[in-house]
């Protein structure tokens, strides 16, 4: 007689926000724990809350218009307490909760559900994701992970209803963890060593493969104050160039994906060992793919060898960790590059064959003491080099080095509630206005 196979929910939870936007966004820790367990002979289903593909969503699109991105469905709720005056619609981001509730009855009622999160002000969504998993299957465990999880475990212990809360890449935990709940699947499990060793993440659970996120390394080695990537992964460790190529190679033959996306802290760090070999090898393969890099690339890093590899691989979204152009004061925010290496990066793609849509340079809005004259001048500095302001909005982030300049800034008690660290209400820019947002929005999107 067969053994049973311990059935294994995996869920991506609803947003809450005042905007949210599928930019090549995917739980890729989720997933990539979902092919771990597959491996070792567990039963494994996947719902996405977030799934643009959904077959009852009356706006199913084109998997590869606007290369694989594209809006969620939206459902208008009730502001968050605290945020009742804020002048924007407050939306569930998502399909719809009966759908949820038809996928959730539709299946086998499962041994244990692992629900992931992401933005620390999100979690509402993994509250009523948690609810509705309470009505249709009481008395199933359920284990929460994921940013929030790892950069507000008090809060998500005590508000968000799941059975237990873990923290950071924790494969081996994790693992333990659901052996222990579930008598554990009918393979013996073997530790990866390293990355290398890993499954391909289960992306194939989806609806729809529209587009393939791809993580080449864990952590960074840099320390930039705004940023939380040191806390979440402590070691910076990176997957071989011939892994990488081999899954990028795996996702376009099998799946026919077209878009790639680098989300690496530190892609071009150690390029000579790494990107250059990956970059080399995909030109090789003359593949009709696109790569983006909506993570940014470290400026410092950049090359004229790098960038024509960049550009014969099929490159199309590039995107530069710039920040501010304030350098004589940035030393407070990170250290990764002068004025003349971020000129010098620029003039580098550009010379490659990049034109300006292509190129977009972050600059941080919202940070503690920032001035809306830094932010302008930054604005028009980047203009002035023909590429493209992206806007980014400073979210405060527990656990990061600016996180106490953040608390005595805002004008919101960002410590008592994550609510508050939402960047859409951009919570320690000095005089805010929406006027002043609004102006600013304009000067970086004006020719």
């Amino acid at each position: 007689m067969p053994v049973k196979k311990p059935h294994i929910l995996c869920i991506n939870p609803w947003i809450h926000d005042f905007a949210a936007y599928d930019v090549w966004a995917k739980p890729l820790g989720l997933l990539l724990l979902a092919a771990i367990l597959r491996e070792q002979g567990y039963f494994v289903s996947y719902l996405d809350c977030l799934d643009r593909f959904h077959p009852g969503s009356p706006q199913r699109q084109d998997p590869y218009a606007r290369n694989g991105r594209g809006p969620y469905l939206k459902t208008h709720i009730r502001k968050p307490p605290g945020l009742e005056d804020i002048p924007r619609n407050y939306s569930c981001y998502g399909i719809m909760e009966s759908w949820f509730r038809e996928d959730l009855k539709a299946l086998k009622k499962p041994d244990l559900i692992l629900i992931t999160s992401l933005m620390t002000y999100w979690y509402p969504g993994v509250q009523q994701t948690i609810r509705v998993i309470r009505d249709v299957f009481p008395g199933v465990p359920v284990i929460l992970g994921g940013i929030y999880a790892t950069l507000c475990r008090q809060h998500a212990e005590a508000t968000s209803g799941a059975d237990r809360v873990v923290t950071g890449s924790c494969d081996r935990e994790i693992i333990a963890i659901i052996e222990k709940e579930t008598g554990g699947g009918s393979r013996p499990v073997h530790p990866a060593r390293n990355m290398d060793e890993l499954p391909f993440p289960a992306l194939d659970l989806q609806h729809t493969v529209s587009y393939i996120p791809i993580l080449t390394s864990r952590g960074c080695p840099f320390s930039c104050s705004y940023c939380a990537s040191g806390y979440l992964s402590k070691q910076f460790v990176r997957r071989s160039p011939a892994r990488v190529v081999d899954e990028i190679l795996y996702w376009h033959q099998k799946y026919r994906v077209r878009d790639f996306v680098f989300y690496d802290d530190a892609l071009l760090i150690d390029a000579e060992n790494h990107a250059l070999p990956i970059l080399e090898a995909i030109v090789q393969a003359d593949l009709d793919i696109r790569f983006h890099t909506p993570n940014a690339l470290h400026i410092r890093e950049i090359s004229d060898e790098i960038v024509c590899l960049l550009y014969q691989a099929g490159f199309v979204t590039i995107r530069l960790g710039l920040e501010t152009t304030s350098f004589e004061e940035r030393k407070s925010l990170d250290q990764k590059f002068t004025e003349k290496e971020f000129h010098r990066a620029v003039l580098s793609l550009q010379q490659a064959g990049f034109e300006k849509a292509r190129i977009g340079a972050y600059l941080l809005v919202g940070l503690p003491g920032q001035s809306v004259r830094d932010i302008e001048q930054s604005i028009q500095v980047v203009k002035q080099n023909h590429i493209q302001p992206v806007l980014a909005y400073f979210t405060p982030i527990p656990h990061t080095k600016i996180w106490s300049r953040a608390v005595e800034s805002s004008r919101y008690d960002i410590e008592s509630d994550p609510i508050f660290t939402n960047n859409a209400i951009l919570p320690c820019m000095d005089h805010f206005s929406w006027d002043t947002l609004t102006r600013l929005k304009n000067l970086a999107s004006g020719s």
